[in-house]
């Protein structure tokens, strides 16, 4: 079985789990069960010393046992679940009990990503004031060139005409 962590962008902002399972040859995907993110009540890892792709979802008339394709995978899910769950539910949050403290840390996939964004954001930003700054003294250079073939031109045509008389 795979899950979904899916927010719509519709206003008010409505996120949900979706239970999906692939089966063998195909390439699409059967939705099974679907959840409001709301409806969740608790995320139960199963064993935090352990790595294992196990874990359990409480809802608020349901209890689901999943199973997810890898330890890391699931991991992941519950990083994206728990991220999605801080930044779209006000009121009443999960408990997410028996998860790995990396889960829930500073080291998770989203914040290590959000680091590389960032890291990313500002190499650009040195980049374009370096840019800046060049195209800044090539103006300043155009603009000498431009002034000193003025007062040539100008010295040249004082020269024509006083040649010329």
């Amino acid at each position: 079985l795979s899950f979904l962590c899916s927010v719509t962008n519709k206003k008010p902002t409505q996120a949900s789990i979706t239970k999906v399972k692939q089966f063998e040859g195909s390439t699409s995907f059967v939705r099974r069960t679907q959840w409001m993110l709301e409806q969740l009540r608790q995320v139960n890892g199963i064993d935090p010393n352990r790595d294992s792709p196990e874990f359990d979802l409480l809802f608020e008339n349901a209890f689901d046992q999943w199973v997810a394709s890898t330890a890391s995978e699931k991991c992941t899910f519950f990083q994206v679940l728990h991220n999605t769950c801080q930044r779209y539910l006000t009121d009443k949050k999960p408990e997410f009990i028996n998860c790995q403290s990396k889960i829930m840390g500073g080291n998770s996939i989203l914040h290590s990503a959000a680091d590389s964004v960032t890291s990313a954001v500002q190499k650009a930003s040195q980049a374009l004031n370096e840019r800046g700054e060049r195209l800044g003294r090539a103006e300043e250079k155009t603009e000498e060139l431009k002034n000193s073939a003025q007062q040539f031109a100008e010295t040249a045509h004082k020269v024509r005409f006083w040649w010329g008389k």
